[in-house]
């Protein structure tokens, strides 16, 4: 049977934007245990897929053939695949698996594991924890330097960001930041990390040359407590030009100038603003939003939320597929 909403919905679309993407986006579902398939072209879900126990961080493989799932309370990655929306395959992980980057070259996945204060490096050919590495109590934000050789891991309870040497797999520096640190994203070029502080309402700007930092970010919003504002997701434009940050219970996306470090504007998205993810071309970027149970779709030419999309309960996690 011809879905004619689904139709209609594709043709608004086209006739807003001028244009209609083909792309994929995954959410990860916290308290339903599951990931919602929405598609691009009509912004609607489409699939919901049962992975395992409260699914939080989710990352695409190089290829986009596997969706990598850490299953938190499972204590393990599940691998989805993209085609068939099967899990097929389970990795190891230490225990409370949250946030996790995969290597340049796609072969290794560091997960940060909350509950025992370790970062794990796994195999992913191998189906194996090849090391573990010391870390602050609560790690969760993981972050890679373009050629891959710093890791940045923050410890939401030490208050540092924890710079490790790929190479030898040692802490070799921590840097003092804001108040719980949940997020560490290094721009294009690796001259700069960006650490969020959820409880310190900061976002700290290191140069992973020195370990020095550049700036501390702040966030005032007309009528939003100060407390509010819970700096958590951030997505770097690759032309260094854009930075974009999750708020949290302010139910904001902070657009800053990435050259300036000014915050430029602020979106009102859902309730409990948690991760983002751009697609393919930087065209959109989607928030999920954990309280009011729906993404955000944010126009980036415009800088115009454009769509809310009701998915599961809590979702956390978000990736997008070009398909």
């Amino acid at each position: 049977m011809v879905n004619f909403k689904v139709i209609f919905a594709s043709i608004l679309l086209t006739l807003h934007s001028g244009t209609v993407i083909a792309e994929t986006v995954y959410v990860s579902n916290e308290k339903d245990n599951t990931l919602s398939v929405i598609d691009g072209k009509s912004l609607t879900v489409t699939g919901t897929i049962k992975v395992g126990q409260r699914p939080r961080g989710i990352t695409l493989s190089k290829d986009q053939k596997h969706l990598y799932v850490c299953a938190s309370d499972d204590d393990q990655i599940q691998v989805l695949d993209t085609a068939s929306h099967k899990v097929i395959d389970i990795l190891p992980s230490g225990p409370d698996p949250e946030l996790m980057i995969l290597s340049p070259d796609g072969k290794l996945i560091y997960v940060a594991n909350e509950d025992d204060n370790m970062v794990s490096i796994i195999d992913i050919a191998r189906k194996k924890i090849v090391e573990e590495i010391p870390v602050g109590v609560e790690p969760e934000g993981m972050g890679i330097s373009p050629d891959g050789r710093t890791l940045v891991n923050t410890s939401e309870t030490t208050n540092m960001a924890h710079f490790i040497d790929t190479g030898t797999y040692k802490v070799v520096h921590n840097v003092l930041v804001g108040e719980r640190p949940r997020f560490a994203e290094f721009t294009s070029s690796g001259k700069q990390v960006w650490v969020s502080s959820e409880i310190g309402g900061t976002v700290s700007v290191i140069d992973p040359g020195n370990y020095k930092i550049l700036k501390t970010i702040t966030f005032k919003i007309a009528g939003i407590k100060p407390e509010e504002i819970q700096p958590v997701g951030i997505r770097l434009s690759r032309d260094e030009k854009q930075a974009f940050t999750a708020l949290g219970p302010a139910s904001r996306v902070a657009v800053i100038n990435a050259e300036t470090f000014e915050v430029e504007k602020y979106l009102l998205v859902g309730s409990r603003v948690w991760q983002l993810a751009f697609n393919a071309d930087e065209s959109r970027l989607y928030s999920t939003n954990g309280v009011s149970n729906d993404v955000s779709v944010i126009d980036i030419k415009k800088l115009k939320v454009v769509k809310s999309i009701p998915v599961g309960r809590y979702p956390w996690g978000v990736a997008v597929k070009k398909s």
